[in-house]
């Protein structure tokens, strides 16, 4: 969301100011009608994560905790590959 603020007509406080902008709103500064300054947060905000959004997007193999052919746990080669 944007919010115009004219810095001649709008009687908001510093404070307020940065409220707006913490709740992810762009502040536009005009000074009568002219746009001088845009404000806004530096960081997006974050979104609430959705567990199982995208279940079928990544999958695990059956065989994804068995040691990886040719190394053994201590790095050394593995007999059984």
């Amino acid at each position: 969301m944007t919010k115009t603020i004219d810095i001649h007509t709008a009687n908001i406080t510093i404070e307020d100011l940065l409220s707006l902008i913490s709740q992810g709103t762009e502040v536009i500064m005009t000074e009568a009608n002219i746009p001088f300054a845009r404000v806004f947060p530096c960081f997006p905000l974050r979104q609430e994560r959705v567990a199982g959004l995208h279940s079928e997007a990544i999958w695990t193999s059956d065989d994804f905790d068995e040691p990886l052919c040719g190394l053994s746990a201590d790095l050394e080669l593995s007999p059984h590959c």
